[in-house]
């Protein structure tokens, strides 16, 4: 009995040992692993949130991962470094990149621009109505959007309105509040910002889509879009590829379904139902169709006149559009 029980004990352990073995030669591979730099409460988020639920990095064959950064700035030195493959960000940005020999790829994520807002019984009706009133602008002097309308300004007026205006230059939050406490008149902003103030009341006396079309600029182009580095392209084309399906049919799922709205709702920080409403149909306006020659175009026609008002601070020292930003992956 006990040379018998020590076998047993032998092939029980033998059987032990080489169970790792089987799990291993059965286990599924890997799937390649694309990292998204977010702002930890961007709408980009509110995208790739959606991917997860309805598992389509699963079905296009990736794996999903956010990497959450304080602010803009953070996110566009981590994808130069390599620390992570894709951002959301502006195509002028990715265009000076590509100027200055870093080359840079561009998809759109959002054709949703700004919009001029202000109060409802204001004093600014129209946008003459603007000469000698201060005029609140989310970002800095050289703003797209701050560009685009002292070009649509001179258009109409005949006048600068950085020389009509006094401009108030500060963060998307800290403008709004100004314009809600009266110490400004207008407020030049970003979408959800604008969708913020529209539940509030306030009104959105032009939309930045009206000032690039007013430029004679159709198609209006997306401005914001994914960007990463050309040099991936090798080892993640096929990745990036499959991300861009995903992201395509999740945007699908959130203009149909407002239960995927409902779902997402934790993390869009909106205040009331008022401002979910808007934030979630502003977001809907601004989902991207097609991106083909006309939309390239258009962007062509949009950097000859950011880069005559934005100069070399905004386009650098050698501005030059250049289309390969916008070659689809596989070309």
């Amino acid at each position: 009995m006990i040379p018998s029980i020590a076998l047993t004990r032998r092939a029980l352990l033998a059987a032990a040992a080489l169970a790792p073995l089987a799990t291993r030669a059965t286990a599924q591979p890997a799937l390649p692993k694309l990292r998204v730099g977010t702002l930890k409460f961007g709408t980009l988020n509110w995208l790739l949130d959606t991917i997860r639920a309805e598992k389509l990095d699963a079905r296009e064959g990736f794996a999903l991962e956010s990497v959450n950064f304080a602010g803009g700035q953070a996110t566009t030195v981590a994808l130069q470094a390599g620390d992570i493959d894709l951002i959301v960000s502006d195509w002028l940005w990715a265009m000076r990149r590509l100027n200055d020999g870093e080359p840079m790829r561009f998809a759109p994520f959002s054709t949703a621009l700004g919009a001029l807002m202000v109060a409802p019984d204001g004093p600014v009706k129209t946008l003459a109505d603007l000469k000698g009133r201060k005029l609140g602008v989310a970002g800095g002097a050289v703003d797209k959007s701050w560009l685009l309308l002292r070009a649509y300004a001179k258009a109409r007026l005949g006048a600068d309105l950085i020389d009509i205006c006094e401009p108030v230059y500060g963060a998307a939050p800290l403008v709004s509040e100004q314009l809600a406490l009266g110490r400004v008149d207008a407020v030049l902003t970003f979408w959800p910002y604008a969708a913020r103030l529209d539940a509030r009341g306030f009104r959105r006396l032009l939309d930045m889509k009206e000032v690039v079309t007013g430029l004679g600029i159709d198609p209006s182009p997306p401005l914001v879009g994914y960007v990463w580095r050309t040099a991936i392209m090798g080892e993640k084309g096929a990745v990036l590829a499959s991300f861009l399906r995903a992201a395509a049919a999740a945007n699908t799922v959130l203009a149909t379904s407002d239960d995927a709205w409902t779902r997402i709702r934790p993390i869009m920080q909106a205040a009331d139902d008022a401002e979910f409403t808007r934030l979630r149909d502003y977001y809907r306006a601004g989902i991207p169709g097609s991106f083909g020659e006309p939309e390239r175009a258009s962007c062509d026609k949009l950097f000859a006149v950011l880069a005559q008002l934005g100069g070399a601070d905004l386009v650098g020292q050698s501005p030059r559009f250049d289309r390969a930003l916008f070659a689809p992956i596989g070309e």
